[in-house]
């Protein structure tokens, strides 16, 4: 927050331009480079996407959403190097599960996943956005194997059964192997014979899976990735006024019409909200699985 505050003010330092013309100076203040800027993540979007334009192959690609039920957000800020990763590999484990099916496509399946973990409102809602192949790689054959139908992939219940099956799996053996840092009302969780039947409601529940229309282009989809993966939480064009210690910012009502509303918080609040999405240092955002990460260029 420190570097946000500060970023593109004199306390960071700065240079001098001078016109060569009249003489007149112009201040320059640095930026503070931290990912979590919504300023200075504007300019890096921009170079980011011009330079994956380049790696996309020529192909379909279908947008897929995993979501974590409301259930585990008291876990999230206080396990975000168990819950976060365990959402990456259940999400890919399943795809790469359906992808070798022979029902399916009998074959290796790339995909690239950005995790979010907000919602319009910046509360928060751990997700990942998946760009998954419009076909798989043959494992002996080396040739490519498209999809049978170019609106289909994958059979959105399966997907969301299998889903919750290896993200419970997953969570248990964490849960067995490492304490969990536990948020105010959640200790009990903290002692086996209560957190037994705490995981048994969430095997009890039915997980969704969203599958979204396929993209229209490669075009399409660097600029979708450009704006999930150099964003967090809020850019700074949704900001609308602070008025006497309030806030007021747009956000998209998904659930009434998908209408534009502007949301009137304190000051405080909606830093609360926009500090639980700041990841642990180190942590990758972004991440490429199957031939996507290992940079086959497929023979069609």
């Amino acid at each position: 927050m420190r570097a946000i505050e500060q970023c593109r003010t004199p306390a960071l330092g700065g240079h001098l331009l001078q016109c060569d013309h009249c003489g007149a100076y112009e201040a320059r203040y640095h930026a503070c480079r931290n990912r979590h800027c919504p300023t200075c993540q504007a300019f890096a979007k921009v170079r980011w996407v011009e330079a994956r334009l380049a790696d996309l192959l020529p192909i379909p690609y279908f947008h897929w959403v995993f979501p974590l039920p409301p259930t585990l957000n008291p876990l999230a800020q206080g396990n975000p190097r168990v819950l976060s990763p365990l959402l990456f590999q259940s999400a890919w484990d399943t795809l790469h599960t359906f992808g070798r099916d022979p029902r399916w496509l009998s074959g290796d399946l790339g995909a690239t996943m950005v995790l979010h973990t907000w919602g319009p409102n910046l509360d928060q809602h751990l997700h990942v956005h998946c760009l998954v192949t419009g076909g798989a790689l043959a494992p002996e054959e080396d040739q490519w194997m498209p999809t049978r139908r170019r609106q289909f992939l994958f059979p959105v219940k399966a997907l969301a059964r299998v889903f919750r099956g290896k993200y419970l799996d997953g969570f248990h053996a964490a849960f067995t192997q490492r304490p969990l840092s536990l948020a105010a009302g959640t200790a009990p969780l903290a002692e086996p014979a209560t957190f037994g039947p705490w995981l048994d409601t969430l095997w009890r529940q039915d997980w969704v899976v969203y599958a979204k229309a396929p993209f229209a282009g490669p075009q399409q989809v660097v600029a979708y990735l450009g704006r999930s993966t150099h964003r967090i939480a809020i850019s700074n064009e949704r900001l609308v006024a602070l008025e006497d210690g309030m806030v007021h910012c747009r956000w998209r009502d998904y659930r009434h019409g998908n209408t534009v509303k502007v949301m009137v918080l304190p000051a405080a609040e909606c830093i609360r909200r926009f500090v639980l999405h700041v990841l642990p240092r180190g942590f990758q955002r972004l991440r490429h699985y199957g031939v996507l990460a290992i940079g086959v260029v497929p023979r069609r």
